[in-house]
């Protein structure tokens, strides 16, 4: 097995964690995902990245973790990250800016840190799952322990 970036950083960080690899043929939706490691969705978050426009026409970057099968309700959203206003941001944006190709986006280790916000529904399990830095690999964690690793908040998110 490759050891990815999120990986580096949460054993750096003293952070247990768990590797999940699965075969993504057959989808890399945070959905399919739940569906291959047999764990509710619930408990398999995806990693949204979005952008506001900023007064100087330049975007500041956030990064929202909710549950698998839920959406994110952008103004709960922008209310979490302190801002009026924000929106998803262009895929073809999202390997320059975090280094992670869709479907293997984690919320560790992107190319910089941006500011991230967990649903608060990660809480309410022992462990959650995110992408783990790559297609095809998820970490398990529990989200009290990812505050070791990167600067998270945790909120709610979803509509």
């Amino acid at each position: 097995m490759i050891k990815t970036n999120a990986m580096r950083i949460l054993e750096k960080a003293k952070v247990p964690f768990k590797v999940y690899e699965y075969n993504p043929k057959e989808g890399v939706d945070a959905v399919s995902v739940a569906g291959y490691l047999n764990k509710p969705v619930e408990q398999v978050f995806k990693t949204l990245v979005t952008e506001a426009p900023t007064q100087q026409h330049t975007f500041e970057h956030y990064v929202f973790v909710i549950p698998a099968h839920k959406e994110l309700d952008v103004k709960k959203a922008a209310k979490a990250a302190g801002i009026k206003s924000l929106e998803m941001m262009p895929l073809k944006k999202l390997t320059p800016l975090t280094g992670y190709i869709h479907g293997g986006c984690s919320p560790i280790g992107m190319k910089k840190v941006f500011p991230t916000y967990i649903d608060k529904t990660a809480l309410l399990y022992d462990t959650f799952c995110v992408s783990g830095g790559k297609v095809g690999v998820t970490l398990e964690l529990k989200a009290e322990d990812i505050q070791s690793a990167i600067p998270v908040s945790f909120a709610n998110l979803t509509l």
